[in-house]
């Protein structure tokens, strides 16, 4: 691109900023920055940092040491090595979640996936290879885009790494996991994924970097990273935008 050319589309860009002024990614307020939240918004945000639990990523209150695991993991020890998010699924988040997985407000992926390479840094150094976890192709076709294969697509151009979007697919569609408890969402899942046969030897051997939007119980993960493991990783670890944060995992 030429000097010129670079200098008319910043002129561009500029006076369509000026008209049209970028918004809040949650609450579409006027802001400088594009991609960005505005000055009410970015406070109301419970982010996710040390100290948490050595597995599954759940925020302690103190500092137990390196390694602490919460109980939940103890009882009941996840497939996945280790989990990740960036913030807590709650009243602050969910509309800013919901409104790109159901209301097509895709350009929010870029933003969430430079906040997530941020929070997931560790196990994207550690990755050979990154996916997400796959819709039913009816449930595709009817909401038009995977939200968790357009976070693994700008993950992976930020930091270079490959990803392999239809890694891993639904054999058989399944009711939505909101709403359900945690035995019904295991039994949701239960046998429904499979990795792609043309992807097997990709696979073999490799530390797979899992992406989703959100990390409830556990369920759709552990699921996915059984699916994979059983495939030929070695290891797989999960990052997700957000994650619901319950009294119950207290550290241990």
């Amino acid at each position: 691109m030429s000097a010129t050319t670079r200098l008319l589309t910043q002129l561009q860009k500029t006076a369509l900023d000026a008209i049209f002024p970028p918004g809040c990614i949650s609450c579409a307020e006027p802001i400088d920055t594009p991609g960005n939240l505005c000055a009410n918004c970015w406070p109301e945000m419970t982010y996710i940092s040390a100290p948490f639990c050595d597995k599954c990523g759940f925020p302690f209150e103190f500092d137990a040491g390196d390694g602490f695991v919460c109980a939940t993991c103890l009882k009941q020890p996840p497939v996945f090595a280790r989990a990740r998010a960036v913030f807590k699924y709650d009243d602050a988040s969910r509309d800013m979640i919901l409104g790109y997985k159901h209301s097509d407000q895709t350009n929010r992926a870029p933003t969430f996936a430079n906040w997530m390479s941020r929070a997931g840094a560790d196990l994207i150094n550690d990755c050979d290879i990154i996916c997400p976890v796959p819709l039913h192709h009816k449930r595709l076709i009817k909401r038009r885009f995977n939200q968790s294969a357009l976070l693994v697509r700008e993950i992976a151009a930020l930091v270079d790494k490959p990803a392999i979007p239809d890694l891993l697919t639904r054999k058989r569609p399944t009711r939505s996991q909101g709403g359900l408890s945690a035995k019904a969402r295991l039994r949701n899942v239960r046998g429904v994924f499979e990795v792609t046969a043309a992807r097997k030897a990709q696979l073999h051997g490799a530390r797979v970097l899992l992406i989703d939007d959100v990390l409830t119980t556990g369920a759709t993960v552990n699921a996915c990273s059984k699916c994979l493991l059983e495939g030929g990783a070695i290891k797989v670890d999960v990052l997700t935008l957000s994650r619901v944060v319950r009294a119950s995992n207290t550290a241990i």
